[in-house]
């Protein structure tokens, strides 16, 4: 029997409500079935994030060593296993079965326990994020991928009821400016296939390349809606216009849109805190003081992003 996690409970039943609690509950059944189907045996302890439950496995019919995804199915995590099989292993970890009715995914085996998270030099780390976006963003995201801006009109119009729950003036006028900027680049969202949240937990070391990416939550769009979380996880204030800099050079971007659509980010976040009854992180409204001054020019560099 596959014992799961109590923090995974409760994400789920936070999260998910009784959806939540009926996808734990059949996750023990649903472990042994596709170990079973896929021929796998068990090989280490679970390992667990807010959606899903990993069990590392061998796979009996060569010995090779992979990982078994049990996740909750929802809009962001069924575009999963589509742009796995478009990157191919190119930049991300490789898909190797996949079922489409549970979401089940049996992927190859990295290092999970040298996240990008580990690497000292925050800066060398940016430079690795902007390098594997360049890469995953190369190509088109393939038809029935969830839209950029669809997620961009539906934001704007949650604005006029979330924003003056906001109590600070100056908050306001910030989250009003982030929905201005996203107003000016939303007639063209782009096409790109976007991992969406590739943080430095979701960069793991292998062997056949030092780091892949994993865990996209996909949707076709603007490479510029990609930078957002490198700016947020490991967040450092005085860094946020060099890693801002650093990655719209890599990844060849145009600096206004790239900038108009990372406010998009940090006007996604404080919606969802707004409408959660929380009020914005403070921090994500820093990334977007940073960058609001002197929006639609140039960032001034402060440093050169190549060490």
């Amino acid at each position: 029997m596959i014992e799961v996690p109590d923090e995974l409970v409760a994400t789920q039943t936070r999260f998910n409500g009784a959806d939540g609690l009926a996808f734990v509950a059949a996750l023990p059944g649903r472990a042994a079935e596709f170990l079973e189907r896929w021929g796998l045996r068990t090989d280490g302890p679970v390992m667990y994030g807010m959606c899903a439950l990993v069990l590392p496995v061998v796979r009996d019919a060569d010995g090779s060593q992979a990982v078994l995804k049990l996740q909750y199915l929802d809009e962001e995590s069924v575009g999963e296993p589509v742009a796995l099989r478009v990157w191919g292993g190119d930049g991300a970890v490789r898909l190797l079965e996949y079922d489409d009715v549970t979401g089940t995914l049996l992927l190859e085996r990295l290092d999970s326990a040298r996240m990008l998270t580990t690497v000292p030099d925050s800066r060398a780390a940016v430079l690795v994020i902007a390098e594997l976006l360049a890469r995953l963003t190369a190509v088109p995201a393939p038809e029935g991928m969830r839209r950029l801006g669809d997620i961009a009109e539906r934001m704007l119009e949650r604005v006029p009821g979330a924003v003056p729950q906001v109590p600070d003036p100056a908050d306001r006028r910030l989250l009003e400016d982030c929905a201005a900027a996203v107003r000016e680049v939303a007639g063209e969202p782009g096409d790109r296939l976007l991992h969406w949240d590739l943080h430095y937990d979701n960069v793991l070391a292998a062997d056949r390349e030092p780091w892949l990416a994993i865990d996209p939550k996909p949707l076709a769009g603007d490479p510029g809606f990609e930078l957002f979380p490198a700016l947020d996880n490991r967040f450092d204030a005085d860094e946020v216009r060099w890693r801002f800099d650093a990655m719209t050079e890599v990844l060849g971007l145009d600096r206004k849109r790239a900038r108009a659509w990372t406010l998009g980010r940090v006007l996604q976040n404080a919606l969802w805190a707004i409408e959660d009854g929380h009020p914005p992180a403070p921090h994500h409204l820093e990334i977007g003081r940073r960058l609001r001054g002197g929006r639609g020019q140039p960032a001034a560099m402060s440093g050169s992003p190549h060490p």
